[in-house]
């Protein structure tokens, strides 16, 4: 039935077009007499186009450009064609060939027709973003390139995506077309640039509010039926990508060598392999040319991130590249100080590429706002280290005189970092740790102890490479700690060799000290020096100094070899209490007499109640005398007229005077020394009835020290027989009672 239906609307159709006159007919499906022509006839109706005309007939694009299609054409007239048959030293338009031609044609022609007002503006995914594009894509692309790699004749292609592992690197079906880049006035007042800008890429050209490349638009929005023509005074050959201006040029061939040689892959793909014995009836195999997953691009990816699909049109990349001469004495100097090229590790030629790069186009104006893929501000002065300026098709190309003064090659890190005899201590300070972020920080001083892989294993501690875990045998017997806690461990004891001397306070190590490691924002822990040797809380425990091998100065501090770790304290601070007291004659014996025959101290691990190893505190110790004062004062058991104490009370309130007397006297969570580190209130042990933290005012300044109690009690401390080292924990000998009672 419904067949039947179909068959007679079709037949009552025909019957009515038959009895339609054929001129209403065209007249109904003529083309507007409003259309304009299409581009070609546009071109050619000018008049001053006859050059690229002919162009675009070798090039096989009339019939394109003479119907349908909807393109943006950079139409270049005769008198650009003039200047350049004269760059090119040729006579006249037919000393050009087809393949010429086709990259002239191709490069003018933008995907999708825009007016000139819309040129500035970027299609993103979201919706049109106003004055935020300065690129457009164009017709052409590379394509397929015979070359011989390593003594081996391959077809390769460029990759068409940034490397992020897998098979990413390559989308089949993306031509990596090139981008063509101009420059427009509401662009440049819409992100703060000016004409500088401009002239810095082209010396010898004239910014005119809307330049492309170094020509400028002499006529603008020549509306065709498939699509818009602006006229532009200058003829472009599609520019070369980054990848492609470091190969063709010599200056920076040693850069090039170091990223080509240790960064770069060609790798097969079947993908492009089809396409391409499709395309040429060759059997060819096809290889990707593929840079290193750790880099922020390719620099071969014409696309921009992809993030986007558009994303090309508001933004490109940025290379700076060190020319031969700068580089060779970085190599010499730096780079090779300790390595051959061949044992460097891979990560340091990713570091030295990444602080070349910068994913986003830098221009000349705000070039020392940006900062580089190693999140570095860019380190060159713009008017005397840069050599040359480029506008590439992905991006922006920098030569320079000059090697970027990474953090990575100039620091304290660097003596780790570029030397294979600290592989272990590199190894966790890149590990996650932000360690290296720490030491490798170029505008704050540091002092770092490195153990080197020697020294690392002889203490227990080692890396094994096949199940990428950490290892810690005590070095005397025992059993092997875990892998997490082998890395805790190295972590912990690496971070005591870490200390900030902003005044350079370790430079001489001829005398005594103290101070306080790890990062200022993160305290560790409290390491002496005494002689050119110096120790933690646990080589104070071991008998087992470490001492200087050897130094070497970096930009942001010293580096002092060692043959000891800075180790920490295992055993509970009451022990080091226990210790203080035993002398004779000590000035601690009344306080730890009270602490031993409290409740809060177990005598068989000398642990204190609240005391966790691991943990940071401080340990204030009345001296005797001031202890007798805290008696008389009722604060402590004892005679109250004599001061003699009662250091083993049988009664429960008189236990409970000694147990809130120490607890006041503990700071928690803080080890506070004489350095200015600390200041201001720091909570203690003790809490009140209602279970609220008591606090005691520390005062700390260079060389001087005090606590601050209840009624304003006030105890400072005796320097010679203060900061005695134990588990992340400082124990001071003070010359009064701190009261914690109003």
């Amino acid at each position: 039935m419904k067949k039947k239906i179909h068959q007679l609307l079709v037949f009552s159709f025909l019957v009515l077009l038959s009895s339609c006159s054929k001129d209403a007919y065209d007249d109904y499906y003529a083309r507007p007499d409003s259309l304009e022509p299409p581009i070609y006839q546009q071109l050619q109706a000018r008049g001053n186009f006859k050059n690229l005309l002919v162009l675009i007939e070798k090039a096989g694009y009339k019939d394109i450009l003479g119907k349908a299609g909807y393109w943006t054409m950079m139409a270049p007239n005769d008198e650009a064609f003039t200047k350049f048959f004269q760059e090119q030293g040729i006579t006249d338009v037919n000393k050009i060939d087809a393949e010429t031609a086709g990259k002239i044609v191709r490069y003018a022609l933008i995907y999708n027709a825009f007016r000139t007002e819309q040129l500035s503006d970027y299609q993103s995914s979201t919706g049109w973003l106003v004055d935020n594009a300065f690129r457009r894509r164009t017709a052409y692309y590379d394509g397929f390139v015979n070359k011989t790699i390593n003594g081996k004749p391959m077809v390769v292609v460029g990759s068409n995506r940034n490397n992020t592992g897998g098979t990413s690197y390559y989308i089949s079906g993306d031509n990596n077309n090139k981008y063509i880049t101009y420059f427009e006035k509401e662009y440049f007042a819409a992100q703060g640039l000016n004409s500088n800008d401009y002239k810095f890429f082209f010396p010898n050209s004239t910014y005119t509010d809307f330049n492309v490349l170094g020509g400028s638009i002499k006529e603008a929005d020549i509306i065709a039926e498939n699509g818009v023509i602006q006229e532009v005074s200058q003829v472009s050959l599609p520019l070369v990508n980054l990848d492609q201006y470091l190969e063709n040029n010599s200056q920076y061939s040693l850069f090039r060598e170091l990223i080509q040689k240790n960064l770069v892959t060609y790798v097969f793909n079947q993908g492009a392999t089809t396409t391409y014995r499709n395309y040429t009836g060759k059997g060819d195999d096809v290889y990707v040319k593929m840079y290193d997953a750790g880099l922020p691009y390719s620099l071969n990816n014409e696309n921009f991130l992809k993030q986007m699909d558009n994303d090309g049109q508001s933004d490109a990349y940025t290379l700076i590249a060190p020319d031969n001469t700068s580089f060779q004495k970085f190599i010499d100097e730096v780079l090779l100080k300790n390595f051959t090229m061949d044992q460097l590790p891979k990560y340091v030629f990713q570091d030295l590429l990444k602080a070349h790069m910068v994913t986003g186009a830098v221009w000349p104006s705000k070039f020392g706002s940006y900062n580089n893929a190693l999140d570095e501000n860019l380190r060159f002065n713009i008017s005397t280290d840069v050599k040359e300026a480029k506008v590439l098709s992905n991006g922006f190309f920098y030569g320079t005189n000059k090697v970027q003064a990474s953090n990575l090659f100039y620091s304290v890190y660097t003596s780790a970092y570029l030397d294979p005899k600290f592989t272990l201590a590199t190894r966790l300070f890149n590990d996650g740790t932000s360690y290296r972020e720490i030491i490798s920080n170029i505008n704050q001083k540091y002092t770092l102890f490195l153990p080197s892989d020697t020294v690392l294993r002889s203490l227990g501690y080692d890396y094994n490479t096949a199940r990428s875990e950490w290892m810690y045998t005590p070095p005397n017997g025992g059993t092997p700690a875990s892998a997490v806690d082998s890395r805790l461990r190295l972590m912990r004891v690496l971070y005591n060799c870490i200390v900030p001397t902003p005044e350079g306070e370790l430079n001489n190590l001829s005398g005594s000290g103290i101070i306080r490691s790890g990062d200022m924002d993160i305290p560790g822990e409290y390491i002496k020096w005494n002689n050119n040797r110096v120790y933690a809380a646990g080589n104070e425990v071991k008998a087992n100094m470490a001492n200087i091998l050897g130094y070497e100065d970096q930009q942001n501090g010293r580096t002092y070899y060692i043959d000891n770790l800075l180790e920490f304290s295992e055993e509970s601070p009451g022990v080091d209490l226990k210790k203080l007291a035993s002398d004779a004659g000590s000035e601690f014996f009344n306080f730890y007499s009270y602490l031993k025959n409290s409740s809060i101290y177990n005598s068989v691990a000398d642990k204190i109640t609240g005391v966790d190893l691991g943990t940071a505190y401080t340990i204030i110790v009345p001296n005797n005398a001031a202890i007798v004062k805290a008696v008389k004062a009722g604060l402590l058991p004892g005679n109250v007229t004599t001061g003699v104490p009662d250091f083993a009370p049988t009664e429960t309130f008189k236990q409970d005077l000694v147990v809130n007397f120490i607890k006041y006297h503990i700071l928690a969570t803080k080890t506070v020394s004489d350095d200015g580190n600390v200041t201001g209130q720091v909570e203690t042990l003790l809490k009140d009835d209602r279970d609220e933290k008591l606090y005691v005012t520390v005062i700390s300044d260079k060389g001087a020290l005090s606590f601050i109690g209840k009624k304003n009690t006030t105890a400072t401390f005796i320097a010679n027989k203060s900061n005695n080292l134990a588990d992340r924990t400082l124990i001071h000998l003070v010359d009064n009672y701190l009261s914690y009672t109003e």
